[in-house]
């Protein structure tokens, strides 16, 4: 495993009964399959909680897990109030590591595919209007001490519809601005192309030209934003700014990066993009996900009643 926080899960890990095997399915993970950082802690931490389960069951080898075992597991999520998608991640995370256990010859039936976890309920992702965009857009001003970084981030975000971490790995290498795109390292550290708009490129310009320089240190590297100390910025700090900003605009409190990367998606298909290129854009290894952004543009659905529609 690389990183800290993956080095630091990993010990925790291996103080428990079978955290040595958990220990290597997330290196597995993370430098086999490729995943993403924050998607192998959130596989940890759920393993982290079924082993904790099984030690109280004196449970210490994966042999001895039967499909009782992780069926009353998953009723002691649910009773704990654990949201169903939550209870259905765990499950998730169960099936992979007896599916790993079977590759290493550790399990000798993988039960976990015929166990079904609950039912979740597709939510539609909460969407801004095109006005409240603007003003959030607005809300740094100028003589303020970040606002050339923080109007580039802003813009860039609602620009490519990129992810919060996305958005941290960016390299000054990344971006062509003379041709206007930004190549982009997603989950499962796939590459995709996104085109960057006039005014997201005049902005990220602006605060190359005038104001990254005088963040740099000699620790900086090539990462596009930077903090007051010169650090890269990470992905907390992208939604805290958002936040920053939206509470500036007097918007809604929850509104996050991924509200305009939702924005992104929703305006795009709402302006005639087909939905093959917003899935593209946005990453989508399945188009199923691009296509909830269809029910949410209300403006779009009802112009298509009304256009169709035998009684408009």
């Amino acid at each position: 495993m690389t990183g800290r926080q993956l080095e630091t899960v990993g010990n925790d890990l291996a103080l428990l009964p079978m955290g040595g095997l958990v220990r290597e399915f997330l290196g597995y993970l993370s430098v086999e399959a490729g995943l993403a950082e924050n998607t192998v802690l959130g596989y940890g931490r759920d393993l982290r909680g079924f082993l904790e389960y099984c030690r109280e069951k004196q449970i210490g080898d994966v042999g001895q897990i039967r499909a009782a075992v992780i069926q009353n597991y998953l009723c002691v999520l649910a009773k704990a109030n654990r949201c169903e998608s939550s209870v259905k991640r765990a499950l998730a995370a169960i099936r992979m590591l007896l599916r790993f256990g079977r590759l290493k010859g550790v399990v000798a039936d993988d039960f976990g595919s015929v166990l079904e976890g609950p039912k979740v309920w597709q939510r539609l992702p909460s969407v801004c209007n095109k006005e409240q965009v603007m003003d959030l857009l607005n809300a740094p001003k100028e003589g303020q001490p970040y606002y050339l970084r923080d109007k580039a981030i802003l813009e860039l975000l609602y620009a490519t519809g990129v992810r919060a971490s996305e958005a941290a790995g960016l390299n000054t290498t990344d971006l062509n601005l003379k041709i206007g795109y930004l190549r982009c390292v997603g989950k499962g550290r796939k590459e995709r192309i996104i085109p960057l708009g006039r005014v997201a490129i005049e902005a990220v310009e602006h605060y190359i030209r005038e104001f990254r320089f005088k963040l740099v240190k000699p620790f900086s590297g090539n990462r596009l934003f930077l903090s007051r100390t010169g650090r890269p910025l990470g992905r907390i700090e992208m939604w805290r700014l958002v936040r920053k900003y939206a509470r500036a605009a007097n918007m809604p409190g929850n509104l996050s990066v991924h509200t305009l990367r939702h924005c992104f998606a929703t305006h795009l298909l709402g302006g005639g993009a087909d939905l093959r290129s917003v899935q593209e854009m946005l990453g989508h290894a399945d188009i199923v996900t691009t296509q909830i952004y269809t029910h949410v543009d209300l403006e779009r659905l009802r112009k298509i009643h009304k256009r169709f529609h035998p009684r408009p």
